[in-house]
């Protein structure tokens, strides 16, 4: 799939960045047309990620989240959110629910968010190396619409 359009963002793994990733990513999602509701899935995955890479790949630090966005011919957005962080050592076990390292306070509902809202989701990480989370979703054709 070519991309027809894409975004490459890097910024600090600092919570209060998660909120631009989502606004942004939408802003850029808003080419295709998406309803509201394919727009808050988009939001919901992109905000799932990235407080993944904050919570998880950075505990006790502050370190680099990079985001790529494109879109596809086929009327499609795919996102990708990596970071150079802690790593995921059992992908299986971190993609079950309520599964966390994150504490108490964490759900360990992201993966299975981003997988329910998004028609795609392919994990990559290396322990002590990083993680990869690519998603894509397919935007539907309205009728009338070019």
């Amino acid at each position: 799939m070519n991309a027809r359009n894409y975004i490459k963002l890097e910024f600090p793994s600092k919570s209060i960045n998660e909120g631009f990733a989502r606004s942004t990513v939408a802003c850029f999602a808003a080419q295709l047309d998406p309803t509201l509701e394919e727009l808050g899935d988009i939001k919901t995955a992109v905000s799932e990620a990235v407080t993944n890479a904050t919570v998880h790949a950075y505990p006790d630090t502050i370190g680099k989240i990079m985001l790529r966005a494109k879109l596809t011919a086929d009327n499609g957005i795919e996102i990708v959110v990596r970071d150079t962080g802690a790593g995921i050592p059992d992908i299986d076990k971190a993609r079950a629910p309520m599964f966390t390292t994150g504490g108490e306070e964490r759900s360990g509902m992201g993966f299975t968010i981003m997988e329910s809202f998004m028609d795609t989701l392919r994990i990559r990480s290396v322990a002590g190396r990083g993680t990869t989370v690519t998603m894509r979703k397919k935007i539907s054709m309205r009728i009338g619409k070019p």
